[in-house]
């Protein structure tokens, strides 16, 4: 606490003129990271033998298709799907799309190979006969998106090495490789880890954490099965809409450079404050009070609030290598993931509003969701889309077709409910959790 008391006091003068960091702080970050040895970029590993060039979706196209389905709505599916078509009309636009996007992406294997070739690699990325051009886009696809850019192109991935001075190394490649229709695609520059998958932690050590964090035995477990689809403790995505994303149920920054993420550092700040100066401030990283990433140019000592603090860490990967660092093996961070997870994605407290035609009855979920599965579906769905909808429009069928007579006869057909809710994974499989109308 009295390196924190210290850290204050030193920050009065940089808090007065507006930044977060005092001169000798900034010195002191570019001063780190620019240590011989701390950083080093070059070619993936495994371009040695095929050579370094390779087939990318566009980010350009991937906001195309995210435009697509928004002005068919169809923006609200789960992002590892793709939407098919609705009507007919629509059947002759996927097949242009389709046709579109595998042209391009021959074509882009096409320059890959070349471009391989020119250094002597055997690069063999496209395969068979070429594909048609798939001729004029249709006309009323246009006035509906716009004009298509390029699906696909030819990009040579950078290998980023972040060695901090504990002997930790940390590396990434840039231009991570997406499906051709991925729709949130957003910086070519972002990189992604998986982490260290929350399944392959010793169970005894994930649920002392768990308890430190204040979760019951049936909340571990929900935690644990809806974790298994976003990563570990130190994942890390910045390529995407979510703009910085981090951890166990990968925290977003967003666009604003704040979101979940800044939450989870302003809990570990206030609950932990003698970690934060070890974990974040002494590689230039910090949280404002309102909730937004501030961050530290370790090229130039520029400090960056927000929006600007989100484009220097997807930019800057020695940043974003602080992330995973701490993800690693801070364990008040770890903590502040949990307990922020808890906060604002477990649904057991949400209140929820049900029409019935007459009167609106209200209530929370855990009154009528009461299996573990049954709460990961809405979790699922809270972490991934924020809401639990359509919750509330679920629950009055169920009222208008059972003629219920009150809010808390609901829990009687929770295993419908569930299923009309289930998102990207159907928990009901899972024998680690309790179900609808069983009890463990």
């Amino acid at each position: 606490m009295t390196r924190w008391i210290a850290l204050v006091g030193l920050g009065l003068t940089a808090v007065a003129r507006g930044q977060m960091f005092t001169d000798d702080e900034r010195t002191g970050v570019v001063a780190y990271w620019n240590e011989p040895g701390r950083y080093r970029a070059g070619a993936p590993p495994d371009s040695v033998k095929a050579g370094p060039f390779g087939v990318r979706l566009t980010v350009d196209g991937s906001k195309w298709l995210w435009d697509y389905n928004r002005a068919r709505g169809l923006s609200k599916g789960p992002p590892t799907e793709t939407p098919g078509a609705q009507n007919p009309r629509e059947t002759v636009w996927e097949g242009w799309i389709e046709a579109k996007v595998a042209y391009d992406r021959f074509v882009a294997a096409e320059g890959a190979d070349r471009a391989n070739a020119a250094l002597g690699k055997p690069s063999k990325l496209a395969s068979g006969p070429r594909p048609a051009h798939p001729g004029p886009v249709p006309a009323d696809l246009v006035t509906l998106v716009g004009n298509p850019p390029a699906f696909a192109s030819v990009e040579a991935p950078v290998w980023h090495t972040v060695t901090f001075d504990d002997g930790l190394e940390i590396a990434y490649a840039d231009n991570v490789s997406m499906r051709p229709r991925y729709a949130y695609y957003r910086f070519d520059t972002g990189v992604m880890s998986g982490g260290e998958s929350v399944r392959n932690l010793p169970e005894p050590d994930l649920k002392a954490l768990c308890a430190e964090a204040g979760l019951t035995e049936s909340e571990f477990r929900i935690f644990k099965a809806v974790s298994l689809l976003e990563g570990g403790f130190d994942s890390v995505n910045t390529y995407d809409t979510g703009f910085v994303s981090v951890g166990l149920l990968q925290f977003a920054s967003l666009s604003e450079g704040g979101g979940s993420l800044a939450s989870v550092l302003r809990n570990q700040k206030i609950v932990h404050p003698d970690s934060f100066f070890t974990d974040w401030r002494r590689f230039g990283l910090d949280v404002t009070v309102d909730g937004k990433l501030v961050a530290v140019d370790p090229a130039t000592g520029v400090e960056a609030i927000g929006p600007e603090a989100n484009r220097l860490i997807i930019r800057d990967k020695r940043l974003i290598a602080v992330f995973q660092r701490n993800g690693r093996i801070s364990r008040p961070f770890r903590l502040a993931q949990l307990r922020v997870a808890k906060a604002q994605y477990y649904p057991a407290d949400d209140q929820v509003a049900v029409y019935t035609g007459t009167e609106i009855w209200t209530g929370k979920i855990r009154d009528i969701v009461r299996s573990e599965a049954g709460m990961a579906t809405l979790m699922d769905r809270k972490v991934n889309t924020g809401k639990v909808d359509p919750l509330p429009a679920v629950l009055a069928k169920v009222v208008e077709d059972k003629k219920l007579k009150a809010f808390g006869d609901l829990a009687e057909y929770e295993a419908e409910v569930v299923a009309a809710l289930r998102y990207r994974k159907d928990y009901t499989k899972d024998p680690a959790l309790t179900q609808p109308g069983k009890s463990r």
